[in-house]
């Protein structure tokens, strides 16, 4: 399979690495230059092999999830979800969903699952929802998070991982209203993600949503926040974290 430099890169990182590892991007079935086909558990194999615990699907569980709908809610078989899940289990297919809050004056009006926010839109709109975006936030498609979330746990997703387009990089805490959504309509862990900038946004998102973990890639990075300091914070407000 042709993608030797991720895959490659992956080995040596997992024999550094003693955490779980999560990889994504084209985790789907695939033809390579040489005419050879794989089937998306093939390329799963290939990552897990390499030293990945879990792979993550993002656009593709878009259309997968538009597709079981448009099936009347039955899954097929045909997914990367499912395939990759009947396979290795649940528990190492990550759903990553990348989402944008849209604004509307009666809920009535569309046909996905809205809230009435406490952040008004720039029209007064008291109600909202969430799309869901493919190819990096790039593209728009019918379809809700809370209605996504709710697909590809159907299909046999494990874990979500719920961002956010809207608060990414602004450090001003995560999303709550569409964590509260999204936890509260599926069974399986939804990850939060997008939005910390100090570590009472972690403790405010555990205690305000369902969020099984929330997640944090800048403000680490940079060394504005340390992991120790969040995991202080959070054992301090009583929420399990390993010191």
């Amino acid at each position: 399979m042709e993608d030797t430099p991720m895959l490659e890169v992956l080995r040596r990182a997992s024999e550094r690495v003693f955490v779980p590892l999560t990889v994504g991007g084209g985790i789907k079935a695939l033809t390579d230059s040489s005419g050879r086909s794989f089937s998306a558990a093939e390329v799963a194999a290939e990552y897990f092999r390499s030293g990945a615990d879990k792979v993550s699907i993002g656009s593709d569980a878009v259309d997968a999830a538009q597709g079981y709908y448009a099936r009347g809610g039955v899954p097929d078989g045909s997914t990367a979800i499912e395939q990759i899940s009947a396979v290795y289990g649940k528990q190492a297919v990550v759903v990553s969903i990348d989402p944008r809050r849209v604004y509307v004056t009666d809920p009535a009006a569309v046909p996905h699952a809205t809230v009435r926010t406490s952040k008004p839109g720039p029209n007064g709109e008291q109600y909202c929802w969430w799309q869901c975006t493919v190819k990096g936030g790039r593209e728009g498609r019918d379809i809700g998070a809370v209605e996504l979330a709710r697909a590809v746990e159907a299909l046999g997703a494990g874990e979500i991982l719920l961002n956010c387009i809207d608060n990414d990089g602004v450090g001003k805490g995560f999303d709550l209203e569409l964590v509260g959504a999204v936890s509260k309509a599926v069974t399986i862990p939804v990850i939060a993600s997008s939005g910390a900038g100090c570590p009472e946004h972690f403790s405010e998102v555990f205690h305000s949503t369902g969020a099984a973990a929330a997640l944090a890639a800048g403000i680490f990075h940079r060394r504005e926040v340390g992991i120790e300091q969040v995991k202080k914070h959070l054992a301090e407000q009583n929420i399990p974290a390993r010191l």
